[in-house]
């Protein structure tokens, strides 16, 4: 309903204003320019998911399993100097493991049979100390981590980075909007948008 309303009286200022925009019309120029900015900063943080696919027969033993590999991962994690607040569980499954042709025989109209189960945790890590990357991925394979995903790299502090890179932008779309308008012989105004 509010937006219904909104749109109504939108509309009825612009007709309102359409004698009026039709003489300004005449005299308006717009340039409509984009502008981009860059800056390229040396990441100082590692993001990467690490974890361990167990197997067993039963969910439970598979379950087991995971949960001594993990809490050494885990314990391994902690004395590398990854803190608490850096270690996020980022997905945790069991899923049993299906026999779709467990009689070998393809003319055996046997039913799919449960063969075992496999339970997956994941935990993401963000790393601080982005030199020790390759020594704590490293140290992680060789505690039980049968799965590594994913590293991204970033900043910790990205906001002024991102502050010079917008002033970068609007001095880039100034600098093409004052060549446009030299070309054209007219001088730039205020900008409208």
């Amino acid at each position: 309903m509010l937006k219904s309303i909104v749109a109504a009286l939108g509309f009825m200022a612009v007709l309102a204003l359409v004698p009026v925009q039709a003489e300004e019309a005449k005299n308006l120029r717009v340039i409509s320019i984009s502008g981009h900015g860059e800056v390229r900063v040396v990441p100082d943080l590692a993001v990467v998911t690490v974890g361990v696919t167990s197997q067993a027969a039963t969910a439970r033993e598979a379950l087991d399993a995971n949960t001594k590999s993990m809490k050494a991962l885990l314990d391994t994690l902690k004395k590398a100097g990854i803190e608490d607040r850096d270690m996020a569980t980022s997905n945790f499954s069991v899923s049993p493991r299906i026999d779709y042709n467990n009689s070998g025989s393809s003319s055996n109209n046997q039913p799919p049979k449960v063969v075992g189960y496999d339970v997956n945790n994941m935990v993401t890590i963000t790393v601080r100390k982005i030199d020790e990357l390759g020594e704590l991925l490293d140290v992680a394979v060789s505690t039980g981590s049968n799965t590594v995903n994913g590293i991204s790299f970033s900043v910790s502090k990205p906001d002024d980075m991102l502050t010079e890179a917008r002033k970068l932008a609007v001095r880039d779309a100034r600098s093409k909007a004052e060549t446009y308008a030299a070309a054209g012989g007219f001088k730039l105004g205020n900008i409208v948008s």
